[in-house]
């Protein structure tokens, strides 16, 4: 059976965010255009070291394998490089059998204006000016941090975190809790909204199409008693009760009840990070990623009223956010 072309997974990736191209980066920066293209021409049978989203990527795209009929998951590469330079990019892919073979090489211009043409529900960029811009433009878009990257071959299961407010939901309660600054008045407000579910935050396609997918694994789980599902959820919130029913009335309506929820009230998510081990974690507050980084592979997404100052900083100018409706 054909896996539904609306329930398919796009993720977009630029060369940077897979593999460690800081060496190569370093030529750009210290001596140009043209110095850059011979060092990257010259090594092109040497491929790159993995980066920071390899790990997520590389167990994304064995999804493929284990479902070779449905083909749920396709990776596309958007890149800064020119054709010739991403020629390094595409044999580093075939030599770590990463199966991705479509994108767009723009030679120095925007690639996050494409992601919608590639209907990617995430584009993985190490360049913050793209990521900004494109999560301003409505595109879920996150920016890889510097991360420890630890790759366990042996290791099969993919294992997924989010922040909830300001990724998998709209900042709505974000707001409240930035306006009041106290805890008591943003609890009474989630409380008296516990039934009305929050509106989409940036991530939340990908959240739901990753939840049909889940859907599948459980029916194969069914028929097959001795399988083990390949994807792992969860949900790491600075939330706790009683603001964790609207977290729940939220994710029901969305039709996704396979994921598992902590609530951490405070507590640094990286002591449950690093119990959990997930191959990517996105937040939209460095405050958590910082920690977080030095032994989980950590994405800023930044949206919402967390992350004002930053995008002023990076585009002058830029308000506060909202998505398209």
């Amino acid at each position: 059976m054909a896996y539904p072309i609306d329930k398919k997974l796009v993720v977009a990736v630029s060369s940077r965010a897979v593999f460690d191209m800081d060496e190569a980066n370093g030529v750009f920066d210290d001596q140009g255009v043209e110095a850059y293209r011979k060092y990257q021409l010259g090594r092109l049978d040497l491929p790159f070291e993995r980066g920071v989203a390899f790990p997520f990527i590389r167990r994304l795209l064995r999804l493929n394998e284990l479902y070779p009929d449905q083909q749920p998951v396709e990776v596309v590469v958007l890149s800064r490089n020119s054709p010739d330079t991403g020629q390094r990019f595409f044999r580093s892919c075939r030599h770590y059998g990463l199966a991705i073979s479509r994108g767009a090489f723009l030679s120095g211009q925007s690639p996050h204006l494409y992601i919608g043409a590639f209907d990617a529900s995430l584009f993985l960029s190490a360049h913050r000016g793209d990521v900004v811009d494109a999560t301003m433009r409505g595109f879920p878009a996150g920016l890889v941090l510097p991360s420890k990257v630890a790759d366990d071959d042996l290791d099969h299961e993919l294992r997924i975190a989010f922040d909830f407010d300001g990724v998998l939901a709209n900042d709505e309660a974000e707001k409240v809790y930035v306006r009041v600054n106290s805890l008591q008045p943003y609890h009474d407000y989630e409380v008296a909204n516990r039934a009305t579910p929050h509106e989409p935050g940036p991530l939340k396609d990908l959240f739901t199409r990753i939840g049909f997918f889940q859907r599948l694994e459980a029916k194969r789980s069914l028929k097959e008693p001795s399988y083990v599902p390949a994807l792992r959820v969860s949900i790491v919130t600075a939330r706790n009760a009683p603001a964790d029913e609207r977290v729940v009335t939220t994710l029901r309506s969305w039709g996704f009840d396979a994921a598992e929820l902590f609530l951490m009230g405070g507590i640094e998510k990286k002591r449950v990070l690093d119990v959990l081990k997930p191959h990517i974690f996105f937040d939209d507050q460095l405050v958590h990623l910082e920690t977080a980084a030095s032994s989980t592979p950590s994405v800023l997404i930044p949206f919402g009223i967390r992350n004002e100052e930053l995008r002023k900083a990076v585009i002058p100018g830029a308000s506060d956010l909202e998505l398209p409706e």
